[in-house]
């Protein structure tokens, strides 16, 4: 409860929510940040604790699966004993394990750390829309929780800039050492500023369901990683999926028969909760596809350092925050349907468009293609999110702000592996007619990926594989990004047939 000198008005909210709202914006930016910011640093991790290929695979992906595996216990846990108590906890992980990533001696240690950062950041997700959700009045919510929607698409675009910004003049962990101070800030306001609220029934908190819900969900984030890394087709891939089918259903089942359920599986029978959850898997799905392959692009097809790539993404975040508050505008002229629709038309136009990029092709049209996907995403996230959020009742504002989540992290996890996977199919299938005279183990190398051919190039002194490499990378870009924008074409059309006027 707030404290008794600050009444929180039901018609006007908490006196300092726009000053809450700001701090939560900067939490979330943090969590999200570091995903994108790491993508960024993996060229210099490698040079600096030279992890294997399987090593370098689980630096950048323990924190997505420990966060996503979390995030529904953590919300639960923020509901039952305070949403502010787990947000500064939450804090106080990150910065902890911000600080081991930052001077991590091996590759191990730095998995570990970049671990205790998911647990962190699990905690810190929900409880900045729950708290969010909680100090603004009803008519002033929607315009809220916009704006912490379009910060949560532009968390990604920051995370670049601010990288590769780090990387131009300090060693690699500063990208981790930068999150401490600004985390260290924002805990001292939360302590002091910011309310604490939870579910005023105190309804038990729900072990087996948690338990049930970090196995499944967890179990799902890995098959996606293990299909995008070794085949979609591969048994232990499969092995995955059904173990997390197994356990979702596992999941369901005793969700359903539970007298205090973490999550009422009936939710998913709602088609706002349900269609909004959809919308948002699709368009994170290929929003974090886009970043994993165009900051690539302008890497490593157009030679710009990391800096310049950072700051060639920054229409995406400038049109996200742009456009994000001006949403629930859209969505109260031509409702949440429509904006939702209007939103993945958006953004399948911006992946068309940059299919369309070639090794040369000047950068106003990665930037028209930024613009658009970011107008979509900026038009989508708000009603969607609203829609899942309203759909649960005030006591579980954790919990629906958790499963807000884990639908942005389970899509971006899949379309990182599925964009990825066309990338290098694209690009194999390119660069062979130009490896068929080299030794099998060369031509190996060389059709691994872009980085390997460049290799082989500088050694074998043959520059016409590294342009062959460049336009290959060019076609699986195409094919990938031509994807992403039948996605988005195919979610339109179901939000548009399916979602209640």
């Amino acid at each position: 409860m707030a404290p008794p000198t600050e009444v929180i008005s039901p018609t006007d909210g908490h006196p300092r929510k726009w000053q809450i709202l700001t701090i939560m914006c900067g939490c979330l930016v943090l969590v999200v940040a570091g995903v994108s910011s790491l993508n960024l640093a993996i060229p210099s991790i490698i040079a600096a604790l030279q992890p294997s290929a399987t090593e370098t695979l689980w630096i950048v992906d323990s924190y997505a699966l420990v966060f996503a595996g979390l995030l529904l216990p953590a919300g639960a846990l923020g509901d039952r004993y305070g949403r502010k108590g787990a947000l500064l906890v939450g804090l106080g992980i990150f910065i902890a394990g911000a600080l081991s990533s930052a001077w991590s001696g091996d590759p191990t240690q730095l998995i570990i750390a970049r671990g205790s950062m998911g647990i962190g950041a699990a905690l810190i997700m929900p409880a900045t829309l729950s708290i969010i959700v909680s100090v603004f009045p009803v008519l002033e919510k929607p315009k809220a929780i916009a704006v912490w929607a379009g910060f949560a698409g532009a968390g990604a675009a920051i995370g670049i800039v601010g990288g590769g910004l780090l990387l131009e003049y300090f060693w690699w962990g500063s990208v981790f050492f930068i999150n401490v101070p600004i985390a260290l800030a924002a805990a001292g306001f939360i302590a002091v500023r910011v309310p604490t609220s939870k579910d005023e029934n105190e309804t038990p908190f729900d072990p087996v369901g948690s338990v049930l819900s970090i196995a499944g969900l967890g179990s799902l984030v890995y098959a996606i990683i293990e299909g995008g890394e070794v085949g979609w087709a591969e048994g232990s891939t499969i092995a995955w999926f059904v173990a997390s089918a197994i356990l979702l259903a596992a999941w369901v089942q005793w969700e359903r028969r539970a007298r205090h359920p973490m999550l009422d599986p009936a939710l998913f029978r709602r088609l706002p909760f349900s269609l909004g959850s959809v919308a948002l898997i699709s368009g994170f799905a290929v929003m974090f596809g886009m970043f994993f392959i165009l900051t690539q692009y302008f890497q490593f097809a157009q030679g710009h350092s990391p800096l310049a790539a950072g700051v060639r993404t920054l229409p995406f975040a400038a049109t996200m925050v742009i456009v994000s508050p001006r949403s629930p505008l859209v969505t109260a002229r031509i409702g949440a349907r429509g904006a939702m629709t209007l939103g993945l038309i958006f953004q399948a136009t911006g992946f068309f468009v940059l299919a369309q990029l070639e090794v040369d092709s000047p950068y106003i049209l990665a930037a028209v293609g930024l613009v658009l996907a970011a107008t979509g995403m900026g038009l989508l996230m708000p009603p969607a999110s609203a829609a899942i959020v309203s759909s649960v009742p005030p006591s579980k504002a954790g919990v629906g702000s958790a499963w807000n989540d884990a639908t942005r992290e389970v899509g971006g996890a899949l379309g990182i592996a599925v964009l990825g996977t066309l990338l290098s199919t694209g690009y194999r299938t390119s660069v062979q007619d130009t490896t068929a005279g080299l030794p099998p183990e060369l031509a190996d190398l060389a059709e691994e990926g872009i980085g390997g051919a460049f290799r082989v190039a500088a050694e074998a002194g043959t520059p016409e594989l590294a342009d062959a490499a460049r336009n290959a990378f060019v076609d699986g870009l195409s094919l990938a990004y031509l994807v992403g924008s039948g996605v988005g074409v195919a979610a339109a059309v179901l939000v548009a047939a399916r979602y209640p006027r």
